[in-house]
């Protein structure tokens, strides 16, 4: 539960440092375009916007959570999102760690 916080708190920190895109369109491109080094997609995102991120990422190779809701993920960065792209491999790392454990 700790770590859940902590990694809300990191996104939050992410976005402040300009480290994170947000928005389904913007992310898919900057997954195209291998710039995301991770994605978030709410839980509670339609079936299909959690299809089309999670295919897009495995395709590239890029690890893709559903951890958190759109509430919590809206909260952590000021904005309401469901989808959010970590473009810094040192929180994308981070975040990795604190969720995995």
């Amino acid at each position: 539960m700790m770590n859940r916080q902590k990694a809300l708190n990191l996104l939050g920190m992410a976005m402040r440092a300009g480290k994170l895109i947000s928005g389904e369109e913007l992310t898919i491109a900057d997954i195209r375009a291998q710039k995301v080094n991770l994605v978030f997609v709410a839980t509670d995102a339609s079936e299909n916007t959690i299809k089309k991120i999670q295919d897009k990422s495995s395709y590239y190779h890029v690890p893709c959570l559903t951890e958190f809701s759109q509430a919590e993920l809206s909260h952590a960065i000021g904005r309401s999102r469901m989808i959010i792209g970590v473009r810094d491999k040192g929180f994308a790392k981070k975040l990795q760690e604190l969720l995995s454990s």
